[in-house]
């Protein structure tokens, strides 16, 4: 799908959609606990739909009781031997691991860009586990089965936090004594993430500073009634547009959650946005902005919106972390240069781990989503200070995280 966004000034005030992050823990944590959960405040984005149907596939029964609210009933029964996890890439490492509870063999499958995504890290740390694995080059499909047993495990989390996180959830279900070891911890916020949602349903995770996990098996998860926070990767996207083309208001989001990409706030500070924020709401208005730096490595989603933001200020921004983006739905070091290009933007990725990003005009064009829903974003934010409008090519891609993001957009234009 093809979507045109014309230049123009925003203002207004928006709810962004849940936290998919905090969803997706909360579903699999519903699945784990016998009884049942309510989970508030929720929006089935692609991701959050391929989590309910995981846990739909092993054993538990969802309610839709309002386009906003499910009812769980919790139970690790499965009903066939094949997991569909769509694209997302946290499904797939979160649910593996669970899966491998069930001690019968289990397929996890997935779709399009996931597929050329590798999984290699889940496959020792599994077979120390006592699962049978069998995989694809270290790419989807794989094959499970379980039980997990007690071990001691070395994880490698340089790449991403997210096996880490399925790690942490099912273990507290299985039997045993489990360690885990991470080397090179990175996106550390996503595992306080991991650890708050474990204890809301009961669960005890102990840990020595990222780098030592201590889980000890036999615990009981507990049905519980969770309201899901707004989702701070959205957020960001929404307070750069507003920052680069007039004045947004978002609310139920805080600057105190574990969320990562509440990191946003310091960003746009350092560019000079003024950032007005209370309790459970966030505003930002434009003013002259100017080049910054920032260490996006724990945060790796915000590059998107950070290219946007660092495009309209005067000078040239330095971000360092690319190394944390190879792996996503594209290569987003290497697709935001390429994208950005075609509006007049250049940036350099020239030294190691850096991207360095020159500000300046933008132009119209045609540029390409590449199937990755923070790319298409954030060239859309971008479009808003274009001398006309820019047509995103596989524009669709938002759906992953954001169904509704254009219409909400569109929804703070100045008429």
């Amino acid at each position: 799908m093809d979507r045109s966004v014309p230049p123009g000034e925003i203002q207004g005030e928006l709810t962004p959609p849940c936290s998919k992050s905090y969803a997706q823990r909360a579903l699999a944590a519903a699945l784990l606990a016998e009884g049942e959960s309510t989970l508030r405040n929720i929006e089935l984005c692609d991701d959050t739909r391929s989590a309910m149907r995981c846990i739909e596939a092993l054993g538990a029964d969802v309610t839709v009781v309002d386009p906003h609210t499910l009812k769980i009933r919790g139970g690790l029964a499965p009903r066939g031997r094949t997991l569909h996890v769509g694209e997302s890439g946290l499904s797939t490492r979160l649910f593996t691991p669970i899966a491998a509870l069930a001690g019968v063999p289990l397929r996890i499958e997935g779709d399009g860009t996931l597929l050329r995504r590798p999984m290699t890290m889940m496959i020792a740390p599994l077979r120390q586990l006592g699962v049978e694995v069998r995989h694809r080059d270290g790419f989807l499909p794989f094959d499970v089965c379980g039980p997990l047993h007690s071990a001691t495990v070395e994880v490698d989390g340089s790449v991403s936090s997210q096996f880490i996180t399925g790690l942490l959830l099912a273990l507290p279900a299985a039997r045993g004594e489990f360690t885990i070891d991470v080397r090179r911890a990175v996106s550390t916020p996503y595992i306080d993430m991991t650890v708050e949602a474990a204890h809301r349903f009961g669960a005890e995770i102990l840990h020595n500073g990222y780098t030592q996990f201590y889980i000890e098996g036999g615990q009981r998860y507990r049905p519980t009634d969770y309201s899901i926070e707004g989702d701070w990767s959205a957020a960001a996207t929404l307070l750069v547009a507003g920052a680069v083309a007039g004045e947004v208001t978002l609310h139920n989001v805080s600057i105190l959650s574990k969320q990562a990409d509440t990191a946003v706030c310091t960003a746009l500070v350092r560019a000079g946005a003024e950032l007005i924020h209370e309790a459970d709401r966030i505003t930002v208005r434009r003013r002259p902005l100017r080049a910054f730096e920032f260490d996006a490595t724990q945060c790796p989603d915000l590059f998107p919106p950070l290219a946007a933001l660092a495009a309209a200020c005067e000078g040239e921004s330095l971000i360092t972390g690319t190394s944390r983006l190879a792996h996503k739905e594209s290569d987003r070091a290497e697709t935001l240069r390429e994208e950005y290009a075609k509006v007049g933007i250049e940036i350099d990725l020239s030294t190691p781990d850096v991207m360095r990003i020159r500000g300046g005009a933008i132009r119209p064009a045609r540029v390409f989503g590449h199937g990755d829903h923070r790319i298409a974003m954030s060239m859309a934010v971008s479009a808003l200070r274009s001398s006309g409008a820019i047509t995103i090519e596989g524009a669709e891609a938002v759906a992953k995280s954001y169904p509704r993001f254009f219409e909400d957009l569109e929804s703070l234009r100045v008429n």
